[in-house]
């Protein structure tokens, strides 16, 4: 797969955004750190739309590795679990497809506001650290 610098597509979530704002951030400063390129960072509406972005996004030949950032906080239905089960599944699909990894960062499903915030920088810095090893491991 690559060698060299890893270029990154980072696909982030707006809902939620004083979390996933946060993310963004802390996977930028991270990826930086670790050598990567962050070459497009694409915002979409929801967690929802991420998959569909992430795929545009790998289909680029310039694009080694996507991170995909979002929070699914919990509700009072299962809501949460649909849609999180729903995004894990299409982009294990797609990076099967495309040959090329991507760093699952998003929180929940069953988590609370409190557990998002806490843990913004490790669903972040792990995402970011799984799409550069992945990138780098064949």
């Amino acid at each position: 797969m690559a060698r060299g610098k890893i270029r990154l597509a980072i696909i982030c979530s707006e809902f939620n955004s004083e979390i996933t704002g946060r993310m963004l951030k802390s996977a930028m400063l991270h990826a930086k750190k670790l050598g990567a390129e962050v070459k497009v960072v694409c915002r979409v509406p929801g967690a929802y739309e991420i998959p569909f972005a992430t795929d545009r996004l790998l289909s680029q030949k310039g694009i080694d590795a996507a991170v995909a950032l979002g929070t699914v906080i919990k509700g009072e239905t299962k809501h949460d679990e649909a849609i999180t089960a729903a995004i894990c599944k299409s982009l294990l699909d797609i990076s099967l497809s495309r040959k090329k990894p991507i760093g699952l960062g998003i929180s929940g499903p069953g988590i609370t506001w409190g557990q998002a915030k806490a843990r913004i920088g490790d669903y972040a810095r792990r995402s970011v650290e799984a799409a550069i090893r992945m990138a780098n491991s064949g």
